[in-house]
């Protein structure tokens, strides 16, 4: 399958990575082999555990052939002092170790003593290594209860519902990627390696549905905060779902054009032809009537139908596809989103390629996951430590950023670079507004706008003008990176695509993001977030089992914030490339294929056992106990994930149930499967007398994985993330109060990030315009009478200069 041509040209080309992971985030080893790195695998003697890890084609695990495509393997007596020394010779080597070794064993092997400062070590394991959850043991339903997920998945008036497929460690590996190659960056430019603290608890809190991060449009500018204080949501009325004769459609109608189309789809002659009801607040006062209506219209066509006339008309609009439908649908058919994976024995399955495009061309799978000890003889050399001539660096200092970004996806790319230095400029106009500057109350400033877009400058610029674009591409010849995730053919229309910017700056790097890629039959459609997921199988899989419409997914903005880890990541990617090289590139991604990419082994067991991947509950698949409990108090919840007969005799012991110990139906896992409706109860009778906070306590203490199910108000007190420094204070002009905001991606040796506010609009402008652009005070004048610059408002300049006046808060100083 390789094509050693291909991969020379990928960004992490001439990367080492070492992993010792036994099994654990194995997907961010497998994206930075996608990227070109060569990564090996270090596995004990008799070879990792995840080799056997369910499920299974003859013998085969799905997890494992996966998640461990392009990797080499190297087996190791981890307890032979012959063998230690030649895990030490590679790391020597490496200029990655990823490890999730038990605490104290780098110490107690003496490898410890062998990790060189400009080595990056990320240690990846679920809770960190500090605070008072260290020790805990997780599982993916405990980091989604304790990481504030759980509590918002679901149906209001029924129990809380866990999303499928592992989605808190799938999401998390990206993270970790994203982690250490900013690191790597890093230390190619003087800064220290050294050893990132990274839990993929934080993560989840960070990635999925982040309290304290960035919401949809939809949410008017309110906080997660204030969508969601405690409960799960009505059924369905925010992106509703309408049965049709074949399947079900999703739609999603916020601004003005598009209720426009749907409401000449409905007819002339129903109650909300009044053009008052272009509003989308005064439309959701009515919107039980209004989708009465158009359930009533969809019933008896088909999926196919609907989505080509909802296209036609401007109504963004997509099928709740199952999977086994999203396995042979036409666009990602024609976008090679599913490619080939031998499993052995002649054996082949269909897996999702990867994550992101480097260059037009696929990064991800070129080689099967490798044998056992395959590459057992490879040997690297020492590698060569680079200067470290700013220790204490932000990795992207000196990077400037023209970011062309908008709603969640846009805005949280730009962030996390501004966060770890970059110099991002956020381009945009008063006439196309980021659908995040929108709030119910017509503020200037929404807390979602400040979470996106903190410690950026913003640049008013009309591109509709032509001065205003040879304006950008000026820019652009002084910038590193621009990034974009408008729907395809935009920037070609206004004349900046990647083709006429590459020829200004021909290292230049462009990020472009969409919903459904930049090429394919429905590239150019209209792309959110619910309809992403409706089209990649999740809104299907995302529901109750027994509730045909049971669809609990009508809260979250996944793939959002996750998409602009991946893409973050690729950029860091292609950083170090053009430091290599020269060459600059174009990473591009499709959200629908970052959710596939989530979803590889499901995907890779329905291509092999169709009609397998289904919608599950929460009842865990291959281990019992292993569901969600009810606890003393209201609505109270949380998780138990028994895994392995180690962890069934430990939660024995703590119930104090020796007649299950004794039952010979219940040694092995398949026999507590079979009888897990009993074990459930019998679990689920002694949580209901406990908080959901003992019941942790009294199974983690035992080493048994339980998590009590927080919600958003509790995070702020939490006690881990209070020890590791989770929060940090955002003060932002035009707001009431400050905001609490996510601190850095993983714990290390770099500063904390800038905690600055976001720019009201064209605040930057008239500095951004002199000292870059050149422009004299004369022509400004001009450009801003003619609508080409857009400096901020009078308004604001009072506000600002308000704020100024006032004492000067810590966290925005340098």
């Amino acid at each position: 399958m390789d094509n050693p041509t291909a991969q020379a040209t990928l960004p992490l080309s001439g990367i080492r990575v070492l992993e010792l992971t036994f099994g654990h985030l194995e997907g961010c080893g497998r994206f930075l082999a996608d990227l070109g790195a060569e990564v090996l695998l270090v596995e004990p003697k008799g070879g990792l555990p995840s080799r056997t890890r369910p499920p299974l084609k003859d013998g085969v695990s799905l997890h494992f052939a996966s998640h461990n495509a392009n990797k080499l393997s190297v087996e190791l007596d981890l307890d032979d002092p012959a063998d230690l020394e030649r895990l030490a010779a590679l790391l020597d080597g490496a200029d990655l170790f990823l490890d999730s070794t038990p605490t104290g064993w780098l110490e107690r092997s003496g490898l410890a003593a062998r990790l060189r400062p400009q080595l990056v070590t990320l240690s990846l394991t679920d809770f960190g290594r500090s605070g008072p959850y260290a020790p805990f043991a997780g599982s993916n339903a405990v980091l989604l209860a304790m990481g504030g997920v759980l509590a918002r998945s679901g149906i209001k008036g029924s129990s809380p519902l866990l999303p499928p497929g592992e989605l808190a460690y799938e999401t998390a590996a990206m993270q970790a990627a994203w982690v250490g190659l900013s690191a790597l960056w890093n230390v190619s430019n003087g800064g220290a390696g050294g050893y990132f603290d990274f839990s993929v608890h934080e993560a989840t809190l960070q990635i999925l549905d982040p309290g304290m991060g960035v919401t949809g449009s939809a949410a008017g500018g309110r906080s997660a905060l204030e969508l969601a204080p405690r409960g799960r949501p009505p059924l369905g009325n925010g992106y509703p779902i309408f049965a049709c004769r074949d399947g079900a459609v999703r739609i999603c109608l916020l601004n003005p054009r598009q209720w426009q189309g749907m409401s000449a789809w409905l007819g002339d002659d129903h109650p909300f032809t009044d053009p008052a009801f272009a509003s989308l607040s005064r439309r959701f006062k009515v919107i039980r009537e209004i989708n009465a209506l158009i359930a009533e219209l969809f019933r008896e066509r088909g999926v196919a139908e609907l989505v080509a006339e909802g296209q036609r008309r401007g109504v963004p609009i997509a099928a709740v596809s199952r999977p086994q439908e999203v396995l042979r649908d036409e666009h990602f058919r024609a976008r090679d989103s599913f490619v080939d994976l031998p499993l052995g024995n002649g054996a082949v399955g269909r897996v999702p390629f990867g994550f992101v495009e480097i260059d037009g061309q696929q990064a991800g799978v070129r080689n099967a996951a490798p044998e056992l000890g395959a590459d057992n003889g490879v040997q690297w050399s020492a590698a060569t430590s680079p200067t470290m001539s700013q220790p204490m660096r932000r990795p992207f200092v000196g990077i400037r950023v023209l970011d062309l970004g908008v709603i969640v996806a846009g805005a949280e790319l730009g962030r996390l670079l501004a966060d770890q230095g970059a110099e991002v400029i956020k381009v945009e106009s008063g006439a196309y507004p980021d659908g995040l500057r929108q709030s119910l109350d017509n503020r200037p400033m929404s807390i979602s706008f400040a979470q996106g877009s903190r410690g950026k400058r913003s640049l008013g610029l009309n591109l509709r003008d032509p001065r205003g674009v040879e304006l950008f591409k000026h820019l652009v010849a002084q910038s590193d990176v621009v990034l974009s995730n408008f729907k395809p053919g935009t920037l070609e229309s206004l004349g900046i695509d990647y083709e006429v910017l590459v020829r200004i700056k021909p290292d230049i790097i462009m990020a472009d993001s969409s919903a459904l890629g930049n090429h394919g039959p429905l590239s150019r459609s209209m792309g959110y977030g619910p309809l992403v997921r409706a089209s990649t199988g999740l809104t299907w899989l995302w529901r109750y089992p027994e509730l045909d419409e049971g669809y609990s997914d009508s809260t979250t903005i996944f793939p959002d914030h996750f998409a602009a880890r991946v893409s973050a990541a690729a950029i860091a990617a292609a950083l170090l490339r053009r430091q290599r090289t020269g060459r600059g590139g174009r990473v591009s991604l499709c959200q629908a294929e970052s959710i596939l990419a989530t979803l590889a082994s499901d995907f890779l067991e329905e291509s092999v056992a169709p009609g397998s991947f289904v919608p599950r509950g929460n009842r865990d698949r291959f281990d019992a106990p292993g569901n969600l409990f009810p606890c003393a108090g209201d609505d109270e919840w949380c998780v138990v994930s028994v895994n392995g007969d180690a962890q069934w005799r430990a939660l024995c012991e703590v119930l104090e149930r020796d007649d299950w110990l004794g039952d010979p139906r219940l040694v092995s896992s398949a026999g507590r499967l079979a009888h897990a409706a009993e074990l459930e109860a019998g679990v689920a009778e002694w949580t209901r007398s406990r908080s959901p906070v003992e019941v942790r306590n009294l199974l983690q203490g035992h080493g048994v994985p339980a998590g009590d199910m927080l919600r958003l108000d509790q995070l702020a007190a939490d006690p881990q993330l209070q020890a590791r420094g989770f929060f940090r204070t955002l003060h932002q002009p035009g707001l009431d109060a400050p905001l609490l905001t996510e601190n850095a991606p993983a714990l290390g040796p770099l500063p904390e990030p800038r905690i600055r506010p976001a720019p009201f609009l064209g605040q930057h402008t008239l500095e951004i315009a002199a000292e870059l652009l050149g422009v004299d005070a004369a022509n400004c004048a001009e450009l801003v009478r003619e609508g080409v610059l857009e400096p901020a408002s009078s308004e604001i300049e009072a506000l600002l200069a308000d704020a100024a006046s006032r004492t000067l808060e810590p966290e925005a100083q340098p």
